[in-house]
């Protein structure tokens, strides 16, 4: 019950404080009450903030849902392909369909992202199953391979500056009517929370999980729709942000055990969190300046990344 209460607390002190750290000093009184603090409020740093939630609380569990259909816990959409592939797919709505509207670049990205993560599952079934620390190295070689084809293309067009926006996570240009895509993702935790069994079983292997009744290439759709929609969603509206569907369900896992039922929320709350700190953290290293919140889950999450791979082989040996 402390730990419970102890989160919901550091979850509120970081919205609040969210909402009160920019370029423009505001105090409580002003933020609330003088006009200017209303609008500021309302349409700049709450936008922010719910975006912020929406897209950790989302990434977190779409790398649950990742790693249950890998089976393997090294696994998440920015080593995966998962994120790249979708960064592909904004690339080919920008050259072959430049006025299409943001859902249908959402869309259309999800498709892409799809795709790529059907290949990454694909390559994991070769790999040998002793083999884990090379499942996510064939998604980050994958990954490369991606990017590599979408800077060349993109290169060639002369949308490389939009590449660069795209691929990095940054909630500096988040403002009230370009954050809603992110809505989707709350919408598709909820049907994760639901389906939270199936994909449990899923992560057993399909021989286990045929032999309890589940219809498991229904299971892979429906995770590989839910990453691919959750990941585009965040690709189109902000960036690509790393690493947060890695951290997040392992620590979780340490704390809680692998009851996904039971952890899910919390995965979702604490994938929200902690981009929410990054975020914070990256508007006040520089400030008035801020560090893109991609950059600042590049460097923590790459170091806590090297720690579970190292902590997994040497419990291997």
């Amino acid at each position: 019950m402390i730990r419970i209460f102890s989160a919901i607390v550091l979850g509120l002190v970081l919205f609040f404080a969210s909402l009160l750290t920019g370029a423009s000093t505001l105090g409580l009184s002003s933020l609330f009450w003088a006009e200017d603090g209303g609008l500021v409020l309302l349409a700049s740093r709450l936008p922010r903030t719910l975006a912020l939630l929406l897209a950790g609380g989302g990434l977190a569990i779409a790398g649950t849902i990742m790693q249950m259909l890998a089976q393997n816990r090294f696994v998440e959409p920015s080593t995966a392909g998962t994120a790249e592939s979708a960064a592909l797919g904004m690339l080919t709505a920008a050259l072959f369909f430049p006025g299409m509207p943001v859902i249908g670049k959402m869309l259309l990205a999800a498709v892409f992202a799809m795709a790529g993560t059907a290949l990454f599952l694909r390559l994991v079934r070769q790999i040998p199953a002793r083999a884990v620390l090379m499942v996510p190295l064939t998604g980050i070689m994958l990954g490369g391979v991606i990017s590599a084809i979408t800077s060349f293309i993109a290169y060639r067009y002369d949308l490389l500056q939009s590449l660069g926006a795209w691929t990095n996570g940054d909630f500096s240009m988040v403002l009230r009517g370009r954050y809603e895509p992110l809505w989707i993702s709350f919408g598709l935790g909820v049907v994760a929370y639901v389906t939270a069994a199936r994909f449990t079983l899923a992560g057993l292997g399909e021989a286990v999980a045929i032999s309890t009744g589940l219809n498991y290439r229904r299971a892979m759709l429906t995770g590989l729709s839910i990453v691919s929609l959750i990941s585009a969603s965040v690709v189109v509206t902000v960036g690509s942000i790393p690493f947060v569907g890695l951290i997040v369900p392992n620590v979780v896992s340490l704390v809680m055990g692998d009851n996904l039922r039971r952890t899910l929320p919390w995965i979702a709350y604490s994938g929200a969190v902690l981009v929410l700190a990054c975020d914070i953290a990256g508007r006040l290293i520089i400030a008035p300046y801020e560090i893109p919140v991609g950059t600042m889950m590049g460097v923590f999450g790459s170091a806590i990344f090297l720690y579970l791979l190292l902590r997994q082989e040497a419990h291997a040996r």
